[in-house]
């Protein structure tokens, strides 16, 4: 399959997790172009969106504060697909790896967090993301949506508990009221 093949027929669709960050240029306008970017991917349906998240640096600390969301979908596509459209979305607003600063700033970062039940431990991809249970700029936004959400080593609920959220605030509300939405487009309410 290539990066543009789309699902193969009768795949079936799992439930996928997306990590969205963004601490350059104009951070939130990043994050709706990012949104709206993977909303309109063909094989990615039923997007929900996290509110924002305004949170400290993680490594590199000497940088401006970061936006984050956390993205859920549903999909046929295999995980590398989807981390081959996640890339192209960054790279597509700018984004540039700098192997000597990889915790560095950003336009847009996009990490694959989970694919359903699946696994793997590849240099290029694994999931689930195995730093994800530590990082509380993933499970506070994941736990907005979903609060019964897992991980292997357990519920995120559970995992944030143990966790330093006081760098973590509440930055906009993007949430619908029903929480749910088959699209994401300019007209949702909440992105523009």
């Amino acid at each position: 399959m290539n990066a543009h093949s789309g699902p193969e027929p009768g795949a079936p669709e799992r439930h996928v997790v997306f990590s969205m960050g963004s601490n350059l240029g104009d951070p939130l306008a990043n994050l709706r172009a990012g949104v709206r970017d993977l909303a309109g991917t063909p094989g990615i349906r039923r997007v929900r969106v996290s509110s924002v998240y305004r949170t400290r640096p993680v490594g590199n600390t000497a940088q401006d504060d970061f936006l984050n969301v956390v993205v859920t979908a549903d999909s046929a596509l295999d995980p590398l697909e989807l981390l081959d459209r996640a890339n192209a979305i960054e790279d597509a607003h700018g984004r540039w790896r700098d192997p000597d600063n990889p915790h560095g700033p950003r336009t847009l970062d996009i990490d694959l967090v989970m694919v359903g039940e699946c696994s793997n431990d590849s240099q290029r991809l694994q999931l689930p993301h195995p730093r994800a249970r530590g990082r509380a700029f993933v499970l506070v936004p994941w736990a907005e949506l979903e609060p019964e959400a897992a991980l292997p080593d357990g519920r995120i609920t559970d995992l944030l508990s143990a966790l330093d959220t006081s760098g973590v605030e509440l930055a906009e509300c993007w949430a619908w009221p029903d929480g749910a939405a088959d699209t994401v487009d300019a007209a949702a309410p909440g992105i523009d």
